[in-house]
Protein backbone atom coordinates (compact mmCIF):
# COMPACT_ATOMS: atom_id res chain seq x y z
CA UNK A 1 0.00 0.00 0.00
CA UNK A 2 1.47 3.41 -0.66
CA UNK A 3 2.51 5.02 1.89
CA UNK A 4 2.56 9.18 2.61
CA UNK A 5 5.21 10.35 4.14
CA UNK A 6 4.35 13.44 6.60
CA UNK A 7 6.15 16.44 8.17
CA UNK A 8 6.73 14.86 11.15
CA UNK A 9 6.00 17.05 15.01
CA UNK A 10 10.08 16.79 15.93
CA UNK A 11 9.99 18.80 19.21
CA UNK A 12 6.61 19.37 22.19
CA UNK A 13 6.26 23.27 20.89
CA UNK A 14 7.03 22.55 17.10
CA UNK A 15 4.17 23.79 14.84
CA UNK A 16 6.17 23.67 11.09
CA UNK A 17 9.29 22.75 10.06
CA UNK A 18 11.33 23.74 7.15
CA UNK A 19 12.64 21.46 4.83
CA UNK A 20 16.30 21.95 4.07
CA UNK A 21 17.38 19.58 1.60
CA UNK A 22 16.21 16.08 0.39
CA UNK A 23 19.07 13.72 0.74
CA UNK A 24 16.66 10.78 -1.69
CA UNK A 25 15.59 11.96 -4.74
CA UNK A 26 12.83 10.62 -6.21
CA UNK A 27 13.02 6.75 -7.78
CA UNK A 28 16.00 6.17 -5.01
CA UNK A 29 15.31 3.25 -2.67
CA UNK A 30 14.34 3.35 1.01
CA UNK A 31 15.46 1.34 3.69
CA UNK A 32 14.19 1.47 7.23
CA UNK A 33 16.58 3.92 9.32
CA UNK A 34 17.65 5.87 5.63
CA UNK A 35 17.67 9.53 6.32
CA UNK A 36 14.96 10.89 3.43
CA UNK A 37 15.37 14.90 4.37
CA UNK A 38 17.37 17.64 6.79
CA UNK A 39 14.41 19.00 8.61
CA UNK A 40 14.73 22.83 10.77
CA UNK A 41 12.73 22.43 13.50
CA UNK A 42 12.36 25.23 16.36
CA UNK A 43 14.72 23.86 18.43
CA UNK A 44 17.59 22.88 15.69
CA UNK A 45 18.20 21.11 12.41
CA UNK A 46 17.31 17.27 12.94
CA UNK A 47 17.32 14.03 9.86
CA UNK A 48 14.23 12.91 9.14
CA UNK A 49 14.70 8.97 9.21
CA UNK A 50 12.44 6.62 6.62
CA UNK A 51 9.88 4.04 8.71
CA UNK A 52 9.31 1.95 5.93
CA UNK A 53 11.27 0.11 3.04
CA UNK A 54 10.20 1.23 -0.45
CA UNK A 55 11.29 3.69 -3.37
CA UNK A 56 10.62 7.27 -3.29
CA UNK A 57 7.92 7.96 -6.33
CA UNK A 58 7.18 11.72 -5.62
CA UNK A 59 8.03 14.51 -3.54
CA UNK A 60 5.17 17.59 -2.86
CA UNK A 61 7.54 19.72 -0.84
CA UNK A 62 10.90 21.23 -2.23
CA UNK A 63 13.95 22.32 -0.39
CA UNK A 64 14.11 25.15 1.33
CA UNK A 65 9.84 25.09 1.94
CA UNK A 66 8.61 25.45 5.03
CA UNK A 67 5.21 23.80 5.74
CA UNK A 68 3.25 22.70 8.79
CA UNK A 69 3.19 19.34 11.08
CA UNK A 70 1.31 16.72 9.44
CA UNK A 71 1.51 18.52 5.60
CA UNK A 72 2.45 15.41 3.18
CA UNK A 73 5.76 15.40 1.79
CA UNK A 74 6.29 12.76 0.05
CA UNK A 75 4.95 9.39 -1.88
CA UNK A 76 6.30 6.01 -0.79
CA UNK A 77 6.04 3.08 -3.23
CA UNK A 78 6.18 -0.73 -2.12
CA UNK A 79 7.64 -3.18 -4.72
CA UNK A 80 5.34 -3.76 -7.13
CA UNK A 81 3.12 -0.84 -5.65
CA UNK A 82 2.10 1.79 -8.44
CA UNK A 83 1.09 5.21 -8.09
CA UNK A 84 -2.44 6.13 -6.88
CA UNK A 85 -4.78 7.86 -9.48
CA UNK A 86 -5.00 11.58 -9.77
CA UNK A 87 -8.42 11.29 -8.61
CA UNK A 88 -8.07 9.21 -5.62
CA UNK A 89 -5.22 10.25 -4.36
CA UNK A 90 -5.72 14.47 -4.65
CA UNK A 91 -8.99 14.95 -5.52
CA UNK A 92 -11.53 15.25 -2.47
CA UNK A 93 -14.27 13.02 -2.85
CA UNK A 94 -17.57 15.09 -4.05
CA UNK A 95 -20.88 14.41 -3.05
CA UNK A 96 -22.87 14.29 -6.66
CA UNK A 97 -26.14 15.94 -6.81
CA UNK A 98 -29.24 14.43 -8.00
CA UNK A 99 -29.68 14.40 -11.32
CA UNK A 100 -31.03 17.59 -12.76
CA UNK A 101 -34.50 17.63 -14.31
CA UNK A 102 -33.66 18.19 -17.93
CA UNK A 103 -31.78 14.42 -17.48
CA UNK A 104 -34.60 12.87 -15.52
CA UNK A 105 -36.91 10.23 -18.14
CA UNK A 106 -40.30 11.13 -18.96
CA UNK A 107 -41.68 8.34 -17.02
CA UNK A 108 -40.48 10.20 -13.90
CA UNK A 109 -41.78 13.73 -14.68
CA UNK A 110 -45.48 12.92 -15.90
CA UNK A 111 -46.02 11.35 -12.72
CA UNK A 112 -45.23 14.01 -11.02
CA UNK A 113 -47.26 16.47 -13.01
CA UNK A 114 -50.62 14.39 -12.78
CA UNK A 115 -50.08 14.66 -9.14
CA UNK A 116 -49.86 18.04 -9.27
CA UNK A 117 -52.58 18.69 -11.67
CA UNK A 118 -55.24 16.85 -9.29
CA UNK A 119 -54.23 19.00 -6.06
CA UNK A 120 -55.68 22.42 -5.80
CA UNK A 121 -53.45 25.34 -5.93
CA UNK A 122 -52.29 26.73 -2.53
CA UNK A 123 -52.13 30.41 -1.90
CA UNK A 124 -47.94 30.74 -2.08
CA UNK A 125 -46.50 31.95 0.89
CA UNK A 126 -42.68 32.67 1.68
CA UNK A 127 -40.49 30.15 2.71
CA UNK A 128 -40.23 30.14 6.61
CA UNK A 129 -36.66 31.35 7.71
CA UNK A 130 -34.41 29.33 10.08
CA UNK A 131 -34.49 31.38 13.47
CA UNK A 132 -30.91 33.10 14.14
CA UNK A 133 -29.26 30.70 16.96
CA UNK A 134 -26.26 31.09 18.32
CA UNK A 135 -24.72 27.65 16.44
CA UNK A 136 -25.48 29.40 12.90
CA UNK A 137 -23.86 32.87 14.45
CA UNK A 138 -21.07 30.80 14.75
CA UNK A 139 -21.09 28.75 12.34
CA UNK A 140 -21.45 32.14 9.97
CA UNK A 141 -18.47 33.87 11.66
CA UNK A 142 -16.73 30.60 11.26
CA UNK A 143 -17.82 31.31 7.22
CA UNK A 144 -16.72 34.96 7.63
CA UNK A 145 -13.04 33.57 8.26
CA UNK A 146 -13.44 34.38 12.27
CA UNK A 147 -12.04 32.54 14.34
CA UNK A 148 -11.65 32.21 18.67
CA UNK A 149 -7.49 32.45 18.81
CA UNK A 150 -6.99 30.12 22.17
CA UNK A 151 -3.90 27.78 22.95
CA UNK A 152 -4.91 24.27 22.61
CA UNK A 153 -5.27 23.04 26.15
CA UNK A 154 -7.25 26.35 26.82
CA UNK A 155 -9.79 24.57 24.25
CA UNK A 156 -9.89 21.38 25.92
CA UNK A 157 -10.45 23.13 29.62
CA UNK A 158 -12.96 25.06 27.59
CA UNK A 159 -15.13 21.82 26.40
CA UNK A 160 -14.40 19.76 29.78
CA UNK A 161 -15.80 23.08 32.21
CA UNK A 162 -18.48 23.85 29.16
CA UNK A 163 -17.03 27.45 29.12
CA UNK A 164 -18.02 29.18 25.18
CA UNK A 165 -14.77 30.72 24.38
CA UNK A 166 -16.08 33.38 21.60
CA UNK A 167 -16.35 36.54 23.71
CA UNK A 168 -13.85 35.38 25.89
CA UNK A 169 -10.93 38.16 26.10
CA UNK A 170 -7.81 36.74 25.94
CA UNK A 171 -4.89 37.59 28.13
CA UNK A 172 -1.87 35.36 25.86
CA UNK A 173 0.37 37.19 23.33
CA UNK A 174 -1.54 38.71 20.50
CA UNK A 175 -5.07 38.21 22.76
CA UNK A 176 -4.77 35.02 22.61
CA UNK A 177 -7.05 32.82 25.22
CA UNK A 178 -5.16 30.87 27.56
CA UNK A 179 -5.85 28.08 30.14
CA UNK A 180 -5.81 30.93 33.15
CA UNK A 181 -8.73 32.81 30.76
CA UNK A 182 -10.67 29.67 30.63
CA UNK A 183 -10.15 29.29 34.37
CA UNK A 184 -10.91 32.54 35.61
CA UNK A 185 -14.68 33.09 33.50
CA UNK A 186 -15.33 29.34 35.21
CA UNK A 187 -15.30 30.46 38.47
CA UNK A 188 -17.00 33.81 37.76
CA UNK A 189 -20.04 32.03 36.41
CA UNK A 190 -19.55 29.73 39.26
CA UNK A 191 -19.97 32.62 41.90
CA UNK A 192 -22.13 34.55 39.64
CA UNK A 193 -24.91 31.85 37.59
CA UNK A 194 -23.37 33.35 34.34
CA UNK A 195 -20.28 33.88 32.62
CA UNK A 196 -18.94 37.08 33.57
CA UNK A 197 -15.97 37.75 30.76
CA UNK A 198 -12.71 39.94 32.43
CA UNK A 199 -11.59 42.85 31.51
CA UNK A 200 -10.17 42.98 28.15
CA UNK A 201 -6.46 42.70 28.38
CA UNK A 202 -4.75 46.03 27.18
CA UNK A 203 -3.73 45.37 23.41
CA UNK A 204 0.07 45.31 22.24
CA UNK A 205 -0.06 48.85 19.81
CA UNK A 206 0.90 47.22 16.08
CA UNK A 207 4.54 47.35 15.56
CA UNK A 208 5.21 49.53 13.08
CA UNK A 209 8.88 48.67 11.05
CA UNK A 210 10.82 51.71 10.82
CA UNK A 211 11.60 53.36 7.65
CA UNK A 212 15.13 52.73 5.59
CA UNK A 213 17.68 55.15 6.50
CA UNK A 214 19.99 53.79 4.23
CA UNK A 215 20.79 51.37 1.45
CA UNK A 216 23.08 49.08 4.08
CA UNK A 217 19.53 48.49 5.86
CA UNK A 218 18.57 45.08 5.72
CA UNK A 219 15.32 43.06 6.92
CA UNK A 220 15.84 39.56 8.31
CA UNK A 221 13.04 37.31 8.05
CA UNK A 222 12.17 35.58 11.50
CA UNK A 223 13.43 31.39 11.48
CA UNK A 224 11.35 28.85 13.22
CA UNK A 225 13.56 29.07 15.89
CA UNK A 226 13.32 32.76 16.70
CA UNK A 227 9.76 32.85 16.27
CA UNK A 228 9.27 30.43 19.28
CA UNK A 229 11.87 32.13 21.09
CA UNK A 230 10.12 35.15 20.83
CA UNK A 231 6.39 33.49 21.61
CA UNK A 232 7.95 31.82 24.42
CA UNK A 233 9.52 34.32 26.40
CA UNK A 234 6.80 36.68 25.23
CA UNK A 235 4.33 34.73 27.21
CA UNK A 236 7.02 33.68 30.05
CA UNK A 237 7.41 37.52 30.82
CA UNK A 238 3.71 38.73 30.58
CA UNK A 239 2.34 35.19 32.66
CA UNK A 240 4.88 33.99 35.02
CA UNK A 241 5.63 36.55 37.97
CA UNK A 242 9.04 36.75 37.96
CA UNK A 243 11.24 38.00 41.27
CA UNK A 244 15.07 38.00 41.06
CA UNK A 245 17.88 37.42 43.70
CA UNK A 246 21.49 38.06 43.99
CA UNK A 247 24.73 37.40 45.68
CA UNK A 248 28.53 37.97 45.58
CA UNK A 249 30.49 35.00 45.47
CA UNK A 250 34.45 34.91 46.64
CA UNK A 251 35.58 33.43 43.34
CA UNK A 252 38.83 32.81 44.70
CA UNK A 253 38.43 29.10 46.41
CA UNK A 254 37.27 28.15 43.01
CA UNK A 255 39.86 29.87 40.68
CA UNK A 256 42.56 28.29 43.21
CA UNK A 257 41.01 24.91 43.08
CA UNK A 258 40.66 24.96 39.12
CA UNK A 259 43.71 25.56 38.50
CA UNK A 260 45.25 22.91 40.26
CA UNK A 261 42.63 20.43 38.43
CA UNK A 262 43.24 21.71 35.25
CA UNK A 263 47.23 21.62 36.13
CA UNK A 264 46.94 17.76 36.96
CA UNK A 265 44.50 17.31 34.01
CA UNK A 266 47.23 18.54 31.48
CA UNK A 267 49.94 16.28 32.23
CA UNK A 268 47.31 13.00 32.58
CA UNK A 269 46.10 14.75 28.84
CA UNK A 270 42.57 15.17 30.08
CA UNK A 271 40.42 17.63 29.10
CA UNK A 272 40.52 21.23 31.12
CA UNK A 273 37.77 22.18 33.58
CA UNK A 274 36.13 25.42 32.82
CA UNK A 275 34.76 28.06 35.62
CA UNK A 276 30.85 26.90 33.97
CA UNK A 277 31.68 23.17 34.79
CA UNK A 278 32.00 23.98 38.48
CA UNK A 279 28.51 26.36 38.49
CA UNK A 280 26.40 23.53 36.82
CA UNK A 281 27.61 21.10 39.20
CA UNK A 282 26.65 23.39 42.28
CA UNK A 283 23.39 24.27 40.73
CA UNK A 284 22.50 20.33 40.61
CA UNK A 285 23.69 19.84 44.09
CA UNK A 286 22.03 22.76 45.60
CA UNK A 287 18.74 21.62 43.62
CA UNK A 288 18.76 18.44 45.10
CA UNK A 289 19.41 19.76 48.70
CA UNK A 290 16.69 22.79 48.12
CA UNK A 291 13.87 20.40 46.01
CA UNK A 292 11.61 22.76 46.60
CA UNK A 293 13.62 25.57 44.16
CA UNK A 294 13.33 22.45 41.47
CA UNK A 295 10.06 22.30 40.46
CA UNK A 296 7.26 23.63 38.08
CA UNK A 297 3.46 25.23 38.07
CA UNK A 298 0.74 23.40 36.87
CA UNK A 299 -2.66 25.25 37.69
CA UNK A 300 -3.80 23.35 40.82
CA UNK A 301 -0.80 21.59 41.77
CA UNK A 302 3.16 22.27 41.97
CA UNK A 303 5.01 19.41 40.73
CA UNK A 304 8.42 18.91 42.44
CA UNK A 305 10.97 16.77 40.64
CA UNK A 306 12.63 13.85 41.94
CA UNK A 307 15.77 14.05 39.71
CA UNK A 308 17.25 17.48 38.23
CA UNK A 309 17.26 17.63 34.54
CA UNK A 310 20.07 20.41 34.48
CA UNK A 311 19.39 22.91 31.31
CA UNK A 312 22.38 25.00 29.83
CA UNK A 313 21.71 27.54 27.94
CA UNK A 314 23.83 27.76 24.62
CA UNK A 315 24.16 30.71 22.35
CA UNK A 316 24.08 29.82 18.01
CA UNK A 317 23.86 31.55 15.19
CA UNK A 318 19.56 31.67 15.09
CA UNK A 319 19.21 32.23 18.94
CA UNK A 320 19.11 30.09 21.90
CA UNK A 321 18.75 26.36 22.86
CA UNK A 322 18.82 24.64 26.26
CA UNK A 323 20.57 21.22 25.93
CA UNK A 324 19.87 19.10 29.28
CA UNK A 325 21.82 17.20 31.39
CA UNK A 326 19.93 14.29 32.66
CA UNK A 327 20.35 13.41 36.14
CA UNK A 328 22.58 16.14 36.93
CA UNK A 329 22.47 15.60 40.50
CA UNK A 330 24.03 11.99 40.42
CA UNK A 331 27.24 12.70 37.62
CA UNK A 332 30.63 13.95 38.53
CA UNK A 333 32.36 17.19 37.72
CA UNK A 334 34.37 15.70 35.22
CA UNK A 335 31.31 13.58 33.68
CA UNK A 336 29.31 17.16 33.45
CA UNK A 337 31.77 18.68 31.81
CA UNK A 338 32.16 16.07 29.00
CA UNK A 339 28.45 16.34 28.87
CA UNK A 340 27.61 19.83 28.05
CA UNK A 341 30.92 20.51 26.16
CA UNK A 342 29.41 17.38 23.62
CA UNK A 343 25.62 18.94 23.99
CA UNK A 344 27.16 22.36 23.11
CA UNK A 345 29.04 21.45 19.86
CA UNK A 346 25.71 19.13 18.57
CA UNK A 347 23.42 22.70 19.40
CA UNK A 348 25.63 24.61 17.46
CA UNK A 349 26.16 22.24 14.94
CA UNK A 350 22.48 21.88 15.07
CA UNK A 351 22.11 18.50 15.59
CA UNK A 352 20.43 17.88 19.09
CA UNK A 353 17.71 15.27 19.26
CA UNK A 354 14.43 16.12 21.36
CA UNK A 355 15.38 13.84 23.97
CA UNK A 356 18.46 16.29 24.41
CA UNK A 357 16.91 19.71 25.03
CA UNK A 358 13.57 18.67 26.29
CA UNK A 359 12.20 17.99 29.78
CA UNK A 360 15.00 20.33 31.77
CA UNK A 361 13.52 21.52 35.32
CA UNK A 362 16.37 24.01 36.21
CA UNK A 363 18.62 26.39 34.06
CA UNK A 364 21.62 28.15 33.94
CA UNK A 365 22.77 30.81 31.57
CA UNK A 366 26.16 32.25 31.82
CA UNK A 367 27.06 35.25 30.02
CA UNK A 368 30.55 35.77 31.83
CA UNK A 369 32.85 34.58 28.71
CA UNK A 370 31.07 37.76 27.48
CA UNK A 371 32.36 40.04 29.84
CA UNK A 372 28.92 40.77 31.29
CA UNK A 373 29.24 41.62 35.38
CA UNK A 374 25.54 40.52 36.32
CA UNK A 375 22.08 40.51 34.37
CA UNK A 376 18.96 38.33 35.43
CA UNK A 377 17.58 36.12 32.55
CA UNK A 378 13.90 35.25 31.44
CA UNK A 379 12.64 31.92 33.12
CA UNK A 380 12.19 29.02 30.62
CA UNK A 381 8.98 27.77 31.14
CA UNK A 382 7.88 25.47 32.62
CA UNK A 383 10.61 25.84 34.79
CA UNK A 384 10.20 27.78 37.99
CA UNK A 385 14.27 29.14 38.55
CA UNK A 386 17.05 30.03 36.28
CA UNK A 387 20.41 30.80 37.22
CA UNK A 388 22.24 33.84 35.79
CA UNK A 389 25.80 34.12 36.08
CA UNK A 390 28.04 37.28 35.09
CA UNK A 391 32.09 36.91 34.77
CA UNK A 392 35.00 36.89 37.31
CA UNK A 393 36.47 40.41 38.76
CA UNK A 394 38.93 41.07 40.57
CA UNK A 395 38.54 43.93 42.90
CA UNK A 396 39.50 45.03 46.43
CA UNK A 397 37.62 43.61 49.25
CA UNK A 398 37.35 43.35 52.91
CA UNK A 399 39.22 40.58 54.39
CA UNK A 400 37.79 38.60 57.88
CA UNK A 401 40.33 40.57 59.27
CA UNK A 402 39.18 43.20 58.42
CA UNK A 403 42.11 44.80 55.70
CA UNK A 404 41.53 45.70 52.06
CA UNK A 405 42.99 43.27 50.04
CA UNK A 406 43.06 42.01 46.30
CA UNK A 407 40.01 39.55 45.59
CA UNK A 408 37.91 38.03 42.95
CA UNK A 409 34.40 38.01 42.99
CA UNK A 410 31.38 36.76 40.61
CA UNK A 411 27.64 37.84 40.91
CA UNK A 412 25.02 34.85 40.77
CA UNK A 413 21.48 35.75 40.23
CA UNK A 414 18.37 33.78 40.08
CA UNK A 415 14.86 34.98 38.28
CA UNK A 416 12.23 33.17 40.46
CA UNK A 417 8.42 32.01 39.31
CA UNK A 418 6.48 33.84 42.60
CA UNK A 419 4.09 30.86 42.27
CA UNK A 420 6.27 27.96 43.34
CA UNK A 421 9.63 29.54 44.80
CA UNK A 422 9.06 32.24 47.49
CA UNK A 423 11.54 34.20 48.70
CA UNK A 424 12.81 31.89 51.27
CA UNK A 425 12.93 28.85 49.11
CA UNK A 426 15.31 31.01 46.54
CA UNK A 427 17.09 32.56 49.04
CA UNK A 428 18.01 29.13 50.74
CA UNK A 429 18.82 27.71 47.16
CA UNK A 430 21.00 30.78 46.62
CA UNK A 431 22.86 30.12 49.98
CA UNK A 432 23.46 26.53 49.16
CA UNK A 433 25.03 27.39 45.77
CA UNK A 434 26.85 30.12 47.63
CA UNK A 435 27.86 27.94 49.99
CA UNK A 436 29.16 24.95 47.55
CA UNK A 437 31.03 27.54 44.93
CA UNK A 438 32.92 28.97 48.10
CA UNK A 439 34.26 25.87 49.42
CA UNK A 440 34.41 23.87 46.21
CA UNK A 441 36.20 20.98 47.45
CA UNK A 442 32.56 19.66 48.79
CA UNK A 443 31.25 19.43 45.20
CA UNK A 444 34.03 16.58 44.90
CA UNK A 445 33.00 14.27 47.70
Amino acid sequence: MPITIEMPKLSDTMTEGTLLRWVKKVGDNVAVGDVLAEVETDKATMEMEAFDDGTLSEVYVSDGQTVQVGQKLALLLGAGESKPSESKESKPAESKPSAPASKQSDAQKKPDAEKKASQPKQPESPAPQPAKTADSEKAAAAETGQRVKASPLAKKVAAELGVQLENLPGSGPGGRIIRDDVLSAHENRAETGTQAPKPAAPTTPAVVPPQPVSQQDVQIQLGGMRRTIAARLLEAKTTIPHFYLQAEIDAEPLVQLRQQLNTANEAAGLPKFTINDFILKATAVAAAHVPKANASFAGDTIVQYGSVQLACAVAIDDGLVTPVIRDAQTKTLSQISAEVKDLAAKARSKKLKPEQYQGGTITVSNLGSYGVDQFFAIINPPQSLIVSVGAILKKPVVNAAGAIVPGQRIVLALSCDHRVVDGAIGAQFLAELKRLLETPALMLV
